[in-house]
């Protein structure tokens, strides 16, 4: 497979993964604020991965991969949110 499409369907899986995650949040007003903000981030990982590989030139690419890497370390932020509040068990978040 190549490069970019497996980096596609990686981040795919990704937002999957997170977007089961945050059904176990508890329906609280932190809960929901969490699992809105987590959703988006995760979300935007693949969504501007794939808009990087359409870049028409590598100027765009890194420009738009730059975007790629803020939102991916986003979603890091609200993952270690939720474990370091106790919102889900950890065991639920480490493989992402």
């Amino acid at each position: 497979m190549k490069k970019s499409a497996e980096l596609q369907h990686r981040t795919k899986r990704f937002a999957l993964r997170v977007l089961a995650l945050i059904d176990w949040l508890p329906n609280t007003i932190g809960g929901r604020v969490l699992a809105n903000q987590l959703a988006r981030s995760a979300a935007s990982v693949g969504a501007n991965y794939r808009a990087a590989c359409r870049a028409r030139s590598r100027a765009e690419f890194a420009s738009k991969l730059g975007i790629v890497a803020e939102e991916a370390d986003e979603s890091l932020y609200w993952l270690e949110l939720i474990r370091d509040g106790n919102f889900v068990l950890e065991k639920k978040i480490s493989l992402l």
